[in-house]
This record gives structure tokens, C-alpha cells and sequence, in this order.
């Protein structure tokens, strides 16, 4: 098993590496330029000029810029925000616990609301709660989350006004705990909202397909309890495939997390990547997208280990064992 988990951190290091370099290319090869604005001011001299190009390292070739980036990267250096003028990596970090709380919050909350629904479902098929639950799923799967946002933004905060519209805290008046518990709560509810949709199909199919097993049916012949037989032999093989699929889903929660920070106007990684694209920040844009593209690759990694260790079923290829 260690074997196989490091062959494949193996495999994910030219993955990545393609990743930064085609990140790397599209956005030089975009129109424009992060010094733009200085470029193209009248009053600012041709040496001045020539000297914030070369300051920044903008005249020299795409390859050396990379090449100078990627080792940076590689001793921690994530380069100068050109707008800020901050190392990025504290940017980065100074903004990076805001988003972690809202998708760690919404991840718990969806978890303790999907999974106990999904099992009952399963255990009701075909029953009026099962319908009525699987057709709100279904309307929370087919809902955009950014119109669903709008929805709440417009009947809550705007015409009840009884959450705050954006930010994280307020401006004047109480700024604790609960202040920003007020604050999280619409879009927390609209992250929470969707992934209880998704999660609680696959918890329910899950499911519906290991309490029609012959192991089932066998526990409950030996007259096990209903309860002993649901919490050994029926959940601890239902829930095994979610191991895998919360690797995979690791990038959709933070994709999610990022068009809902800029609806909601709260300070994470979103609104940090939506300025850095509108200024052209170049160091700020590689290390989200960086982020990203680890945060992806680590996640399918954790599915591929996490499922050959849980289910013994799961055999690995004999060139992988060996290897």
C-alpha cells in the first residue's frame, strides 16, 4: 500500500507540473499587461517605465520567467503581489482561513444532514418521506447556487432585512461570534443547500445497494438486531464508497466557496482571485491557480489510496504491487 500511495504522488508530479505551465502560458499569452495602468500614463518617463518592466522581471523570456517562478515556488517564495507589494504567500494565508471556514462548516453541516436522510431514505424506498426528500434533492441539484444566492439576498437581506447582505462582520456595533455567525449563515445555507442534494443520492443508492446484499439478509436470519445488523454490516459498507468521493468533491467545495465569496462580498480566496485577475497580478493568480491544481490532483490521489485501504475487495494491479 505504501508502495502504490507513492507511486502515485509520483505520477501527480508531471501532472502538476503541465498544469502550471499551460496556467503559466494562457495567462501571459492574455491581452494586456499588469503595469498597464503605468505603462500608459503620459506622465510617467520612458526610463521609469523601463525600469518597472525590468523591476518585475516583464523583460525577460516566458521560459526564464517561468523557470525563475517555479523555483521560487518550489523554496516557498511565491513571488510580490505587483498591486500590493506583500509577499503573496502572506496574502495568501492571511485570506486563506476565511474560506476554510466556509467550506469546513458547510462540509460538517452537509454531512450531518445527508447522511442520516440518505439512510432512511433508503430504508423507506419508494415510501411518501423518500419521494418528498428525493424531490427536494433533485430541486437542489438542478438550482444554480449563484441564483439561489440571489434569491436569498434579495428576500432576506433586502426586503426582511434580517441577514446581512456581504461581508464578514459588521462595520459598526457587535463584531463577535455571533455577528459573524449572522453573517455566515445565507451562504453557508446556499453551500449546505446543494451539497445535502448530491451527498444524500449517494448515500442513498449506496445504500439501497448494500441492504439488498446476501450478508444482509443473512445477519438478520441469525437474528441480529435491526440495529446492530444497520450499524456493522450496513452502514460500514454503504458509507466505503464516500471515502472516495469526498477526495473528488474536495475541489468543487472550493470552487463553490469562491463564487459565493464574491456574491456574498466576504474576504476569502474568491475575492482575492477575482482582484488579482482584474489587475493582472500575476504572482497572485499562479498561486491560487497552483492551489487549486494541488488541492484537485491530492484529492483523486485520496480517493485512488483511500479506497484500495477500505475495501479489501479491491485489488491493485499486480505491476502496481510489485512496484
Amino acid at each position: 500500500m505504501v508502495k502504490y500511495a507513492l507511486r502515485r504522488i509520483l505520477n501527480a508530479i508531471p501532472i502538476l507540473l503541465g498544469i502550471t505551465i499551460i496556467s503559466f502560458a494562457i495567462i501571459h499569452l492574455a491581452p494586456g499587461s499588469p503595469l498597464s495602468q503605468y505603462i500608459e500614463d503620459p506622465t510617467i518617463t520612458a526610463l521609469d517605465k523601463e525600469n518597472m518592466i525590468k523591476a518585475y522581471g516583464l523583460d525577460k523570456p516566458l521560459p526564464t520567467q517561468y523557470w525563475e517562478w517555479l523555483t521560487g515556488m518550489l523554496q516557498g517564495d511565491f513571488g510580490i503581489s505587483y498591486m500590493k507589494n506583500e509577499p503573496v504567500l502572506k496574502i495568501v494565508i492571511d485570506r486563506l482561513p476565511t474560506t476554510l471556514l466556509l467550506t469546513v462548516t458547510s462540509f460538517i453541516i452537509s454531512m450531518l444532514i445527508a447522511i442520516p436522510l440518505g439512510i432512511i431514505c433508503a430504508l423507506k424506498e419508494n415510501s411518501k418521506f423518500d419521494r418528498i426528500v428525493s424531490g427536494i434533492s433533485f430541486t437542489g441539484i438542478s438550482v444554480p447556487g449563484f441564483w439561489l444566492a440571489l434569491i436569498l439576498l434579495m428576500v432576506f437581506g433586502v426586503k426582511l432585512g434580517w441577514l446581512p447582505t456581504g461581508g464578514l462582520q459588521s462595520i459598526s456595533g457587535s463584531t463577535g461570534f455571533w455577528d459573524r455567525v449572522h453573517h455566515m449563515i445565507m451562504p453557508i445555507s446556499v453551500m449546505v443547500f446543494a451539497e445535502v442534494a448530491i451527498w444524500l443520492r449517494y448515500i442513498r443508492s449506496s445504500m439501497l445497494e448494500v441492504i439488498h446484499q446476501d450478508y444482509m439478509r443473512t445477519a438478520k436470519s441469525k437474528g441480529l438486531l435491526p440495529g446492530r445488523i444497520l450499524g456493522i454490516h450496513g452502514m460500514r459498507n454503504a458509507l466505503v464508497p464516500l471515502a472516495t468521493l469526498l477526495g473528488l468533491a474536495v475541489p468543487g467545495f472550493v470552487a463553490g466557496s469562491l463564487i459565493l465569496e464574491n456574491i456574498f462580498s466576504i474576504p476569502g480566496m474568491g475575492a482575492l482571485f477575482r482582484d488579482a485577475a482584474f489587475q493582472r497580478d500575476y504572482p497572485v493568480i499562479f498561486a491560487i491557480t497552483t492551489l487549486g491544481a494541488v488541492l484537485t490532483v491530492a484529492g483523486n490521489i485520496f480517493a485512488d489510496i483511500s479506497y484500495a485501504f477500505l475495501d479489501p475487495r479491491v485489488s491493485l494491479s499486480k505491476q502496481e504491487v510489485k512496484g
